[in-house]
């Protein structure tokens, strides 16, 4: 039920989906005796719009995420195991196309074959079922299989969780898989804006996880140049919406031990 609410909550606060809505609702008041109402719903869609499109507080917020845990520039000489998140294959695309569709966060695949390949005997997994409630049929680990070698892993080398649909599925699920000794060297690999959840996550489940982020977007450093772009906007504030709205949730429900997860010794309740 988390699932599939968590979906639901998520599209009724994206902000292009409220600008909507606002919008609708004062153009149908508009035309009915209460008028200015509806003069009002229009007028604050448009401010809205225009806060979207010049103030950058999406990317203040995507900021403060991929900067939580730093680049990784040193890892040790030996690691017992790399797990890379999915969430970067379309699999119904893939199906209906009849090739691989890739969107952001191919690094997450780079980035496993560049670890495998450095690290030959580490055991490898991808976690990536399917994020859609309503269609749960295609999963995205059984759609990469056939990438694995193109990119130069051994796709027999690859552990395929298919399973999972959220974050906090994918540490279950491979924890179970994997059951990592506590001496043993795990690295978690998956985008920088969504290591923070990640690793609480990954911390609630049991593993003793080394974060490796990837897919930056952003400068790590503020950048106050102007702009106008209401598309831009939207994108951005969503991705942040997305990812703090997902850490208050998995929070207040117990998925992690933390509100804001962050490198051991500097621990946020």
């Amino acid at each position: 039920m988390f699932f599939e609410l968590a979906k639901i909550g998520g599209a009724v606060v994206e902000p292009g989906n409220l600008l909507t809505v606002l919008l609708c609702a004062g153009a149908v008041f508009s035309w009915t005796r209460r008028r200015r109402l509806g003069r009002w719903l229009v007028t604050l869609a448009a401010l809205g719009a225009l806060v979207f499109a010049t103030v950058p507080f999406g990317a203040g917020m995507i900021r403060a995420l991929e900067n939580r845990f730093p680049a990784v520039r040193e890892l040790p000489a030996e690691v017992d195991g790399i797990v890379a998140l999915g969430g970067v294959v379309n699999p119904w695309v893939t199906e209906a196309r009849g090739q691989l569709s890739l969107g952001g966060g191919i690094e997450r695949l780079t980035e496993l074959a560049a670890l495998g390949r450095r690290y030959p005997r580490a055991k490898l997994i991808f976690s990536g079922g399917s994020g859609d409630p309503l269609r749960q049929e295609l999963k995205e680990a059984e759609m990469v299989k056939p990438y694995l070698e193109s990119i130069g892993l051994d796709p027999t080398r690859v552990i395929l969780e298919a399973e999972a649909r959220n974050t906090y599925e994918n540490a279950q699920f491979t924890y179970r898989l994997a059951r990592p000794k506590a001496d043993e060297t795990w690295v978690l690999i998956t985008s920088a804006v969504h290591m923070p959840r990640a690793v609480g996550s990954f911390r609630k489940a049991g593993w003793t996880i080394l974060p490796y982020p990837v897919d930056y977007n952003l400068m790590p450093e503020k950048d106050f140049a102007l702009r106008f772009s209401l598309r831009g906007g939207l994108s951005s504030a969503a991705g942040g919406i997305h990812e703090w709205l997902g850490l208050l949730m998995y929070r207040l429900t117990g998925r992690t031990d933390t509100l804001f997860p962050a490198p051991q010794g500097d621990m946020i309740e």
